[in-house]
């Protein structure tokens, strides 16, 4: 096997594939350039540069299904799979390329992953900018794979963030987002890198009252599925949304949390937060606690506790065939009585 030189190359991605594999692609190009200390950058085309990197996703991108159908590049094992990707050198790949490194996700989070995988082959932490871990210049740089991923063991893998009033939260607000003076897109950003570094794929974010609610910035959302991430929530947010946050939920101004009194504001506020998060991924948190970390709400007993909470859990599944269009049991789904 011929070893590919990254230094110089073309990253090479079609334009049509998806905002994460374009927005990879760039960061996988910045980290070439980090490594050999020479410039790299990213094309639709070739025709630059007679050595490229090609990242996409089967059936997203025009240059992996050419290699597909030209029989160089075998992706029938990780076809239709979950997060996998394939890593292989081919020499002559496409027209104007004579030495390739090709990088295919099965999904768009496999081919984000199989790039960092790259990376990280490289010296590029995947804490290389929460931790200011340096990256080292290396002169010479050699890649020989022949590699298949695995899929994951753990479907769904991420990052909670939580008691954020101590450490991301002032720092955000201070130095990465002092315009909005709060935990927002940016920030988020950022976060969501870290987790397609480290092969996440999920994120609960920031939730406490010193916070601006996530879904109170709405460029936060779009930000978070231009990367590939799923947003879910924990145990005070039902249907992503969050009763913790007084731009959400203000008692003075909705009312008692009691599904029994006040079933109507309850049901609506669900309604909508999953009608305004319904064309992005997402794993919904159902039932119903009370207020933050209470428990629920009215002196009830066991068993009208209970038949409430079934209430509750069909009302749920209910905005969600509604919303989404298909069965319940299609969406995922996180339990937290």
């Amino acid at each position: 096997m011929k070893p590919f030189d990254p230094a110089g190359c073309d990253v090479l991605i079609d334009e049509g594939d998806s905002p994460v594999v374009k927005k990879v692609a760039g960061m996988f190009a910045a980290d070439v350039s980090r490594v050999t200390g020479v410039e790299t950058g990213v094309v639709y085309a070739p025709g630059r540069n007679s050595k490229a990197v090609i990242i996409g996703t089967i059936g997203q991108s025009c240059y992996i299904d050419a290699l597909v159908r030209k029989g160089v590049l075998d992706v029938s094992p990780i076809t239709g799979e979950w997060e996998r990707y394939r890593i292989i050198n081919i020499e002559n790949p496409l027209p104007g390329i004579s030495d390739a490194l090709v990088i295919a996700g099965s999904d768009r989070r496999g081919a984000a992953y199989g790039s960092f995988s790259v990376s990280e082959s490289m010296g590029v932490s995947p804490w290389e900018w929460w931790a200011d871990v340096p990256v080292k210049r290396r002169d010479n740089v050699r890649i020989y794979a022949d590699y298949l991923s695995e899929a994951p063991s753990v479907k769904y893998r991420g990052i909670f963030i939580n008691d954020e009033d101590w450490g991301l939260l002032p720092w955000a607000a201070g130095n990465y987002e002092k315009v909005l003076g709060d935990i927002g897109p940016r920030t988020y950003e950022r976060v969501c890198e870290l987790l397609l570094r480290l092969k996440g794929n999920m994120l609960a974010p920031a939730m406490h009252a010193c916070t601006g609610a996530f879904y109170s910035h709405p460029e936060s959302k779009a930000v978070v599925d231009s990367c590939g991430i799923i947003i879910t929530t924990s145990h005070c947010e039902p249907m992503l949304f969050n009763n913790a946050a007084k731009s959400e939920w203000d008692t003075g101004r909705d009312g008692e949390w009691n599904y029994v009194t006040n079933k109507a504001v309850i049901y609506s506020k669900m309604d909508a937060r999953v009608k305004e998060s319904a064309s992005y991924e997402n794993i919904y948190t159902m039932a119903m606690r009370g207020v933050h970390d209470e428990g629920m709400r009215g002196d009830l007993s066991m068993e009208r506790r209970i038949e409430v909470l079934g209430e509750v859990i069909k009302d749920q599944r209910g905005i969600l065939e509604k919303r989404l269009g298909r069965s319940a049991s299609e969406v995922p789904q996180i339990f937290v009585p």
